[in-house]
């Protein structure tokens, strides 16, 4: 395992596809004044463009193809070993499609977040924009939270939401919640790399204290 860096967190980011929340990690990381590095990128699909981002940006990458394994416990396992080559303090899910295991969100617990497109409770799992538009949502957002053993029922962290037009479709409302990712996203890595946010008893603890609600983006009128 590398020695980790003591003068600023290491961030290791898991993405699978096209990798557009990794870019804007990548963005925000570049500038002189963030508190924390990107040392690796990892990718379960080696065809995925998020690998070519992180090379562009000079970022080491490795793959663990899930394809070539047949369990998720032996991919799990595979991939634990090259995260942890990194000695990461910060493991970042940025479109990473992959249900990981118990024993895989128990190795990273309070280190790991992830970014779901819902205002969550509402909505875990996949095809969110539609289900928001079947059930007659005004309102729809994006959720980051931090990873326990429940899928997407981890605590949240920040939330930010957008309107629901009355002619939106999934793709245009996808959209939307798209741009509240790509701002709330790096506000959130930089937060917890500023010592600012911990997971502490299954609790979002921020500044120092317990968060008693998730902090909140509200959509500009």
């Amino acid at each position: 395992m590398m020695a980790p860096d003591i003068t600023e967190p290491r961030i290791v980011v898991l993405a699978s596809g096209n990798g557009t929340n990794l870019q804007t990690l990548i963005d925000a990381t570049a500038s002189q004044d963030f508190p924390g590095k990107i040392v690796a990128v990892g990718c379960n699909r080696p065809q995925a463009f998020a690998l070519e981002r992180a090379s562009q940006a000079g970022i080491e990458t490795f793959t663990v193809d899930h394809t070539e394994h047949d369990s998720r416990e032996s991919f799990d396992t595979a991939l634990r070993a090259e995260i942890d080559r990194y000695a990461p303090d910060l493991l970042v899910l940025a479109g990473f499609m992959r249900i990981l295991t118990t024993e895989f969100v128990r190795r990273y617990h309070g280190i790991m977040i992830n970014i779901h497109p819902s205002l969550l409770p509402r909505y875990t799992g996949l095809g969110t924009h539609q289900r928001a538009l079947d059930a007659g949502d005004k309102v729809h957002g994006v959720s980051i939270h931090f990873v326990t053993e429940d899928l997407d029922g981890g605590p949240v962290i920040a939330q930010a939401e957008v309107m629901i037009s009355p002619e939106e479709s999934a793709a245009s409302l996808a959209e939307k919640v798209r741009v509240k990712e790509h701002l709330l996203y790096p506000i959130v890595v930089r937060w917890y790399c500023e010592g600012r946010l911990k997971m502490e008893a299954d609790r979002v603890h921020f500044d120092g204290a317990p968060l008693p609600k998730p902090l909140y983006l509200a959509e500009e009128e």
